[in-house]
């Protein structure tokens, strides 16, 4: 596999985007190819031109609501732009993949096109779990909560965990991950009421992250609907806490609320209050003393991993030929 990397003037802003795609496109232009596949609006364009001149089929793979993103919301001239190059490729588009059925069902409604859903699913392979609380210093004492991601983000109900946490005697939370909320998580958990009770990691690998996560008795996952994007989310975590065989505690966000209800691998807080976060995660915890959710949580695992969800992507390559 080719792996190029650009080295720009620019690093942000439209000069980032607008050189980014012109150095895309020059190079795309002269490399041998019989598919271009597209992740995501900010590659697109260049990627469609391209299509358009050497006459090569492209595949679109939308890894969210682009235009639905919060960071442009309150920039309407950059949101604007988005959303003109989206409207202009969008309708002649063939092959367009997306991450969850409500996205798709909104690019159908506004363009006419068919998206396929091709989710962001672990591998089925069993993890050996070589690590211990105590050699990971988590408390042996209490019930290990985890939270992790990418995007720890201000609006994913971080804050309100973390409160939840203070009132609570019982709870540990291990914090995997990165974001802009980190830095406040941090100094909240320096108080009195958080003292020995939560442990931030920092990013970590796949498997190191997965240690933690299968040594803890509640995968959390808590992002608010303050906008489109978070609305219709999906979370990878959801997933990766079934591969590790623990339930599942989330926010009733459309997506996320229809699998865990769906295969029955955990519970729905009724809001982000603090009181009404920890009630749900010990009825939880109480319940699955006696591995109620076990069996549920192995049955998603068979559905839920990407040897199976591969197949739409597989099949669509054997369509074109």
């Amino acid at each position: 596999m080719l792996l190029k990397r650009f080295h720009l003037l620019f690093k942000k802003g439209f000069l980032f985007y607008a050189s980014y795609n012109i150095r895309l496109f020059v190079f795309l232009l002269f490399q041998k190819v019989d598919v271009l596949h597209a992740n995501d609006l900010d590659t697109l364009f260049a990627n469609w031109l391209i299509s358009r001149i050497r006459k090569k089929e492209i595949i679109y793979d939308s890894h969210e609501y682009f235009t639905g993103v919060p960071e442009i919301q309150h920039r309407p001239l950059v949101k604007k732009t988005w959303e003109k190059i989206e409207k202009l490729i969008f309708p002649t588009l063939k092959y367009v993949f997306t991450v969850n059925q409500s996205i798709a069902d909104i690019y159908k409604n506004k363009y006419n096109v068919e998206v396929k859903v091709l989710r962001n699913l672990p591998f089925k392979n069993i993890i050996e779990k070589t690590q211990t609380k105590e050699s990971l210093k988590l408390p042996l004492n209490k019930s290990i909560i985890i939270l992790q991601g990418a995007g720890i983000n201000i609006d994913r109900g971080a804050e309100e965990l973390l409160e939840a946490i203070a009132i609570s005697d019982n709870l540990f939370l291990c914090i995997v991950g990165s974001g802009d909320v980190i830095d406040f998580l941090k100094k909240r958990s320096c108080s009195k009421d958080l003292r020995d009770k939560v442990l931030f990691t920092g990013k970590l690998n796949y498997s190191d992250m997965m240690q933690f996560t299968m040594n803890s008795s509640v995968g959390v996952s808590l992002d608010k609907d303050t906008n489109i994007n978070y609305r219709l989310s999906l979370p990878n975590k959801i997933f990766d806490y079934v591969k590790a065989d623990i339930p599942v505690v989330c926010s009733n966000l459309i997506e996320v609320t229809a699998i865990v209800n769906q295969f029955q691998i955990g519970l729905i807080s009724p809001s982000h209050d603090p009181q009404d976060i920890l009630n749900t995660i010990n009825k939880l915890i109480d319940s699955n003393e006696q591995n109620q959710y076990k069996p549920s949580l192995q049955k998603a695992m068979e559905v839920l991993n990407w040897e199976n969800e591969v197949k739409v992507l597989i099949n669509t390559y054997l369509e074109l030929g």
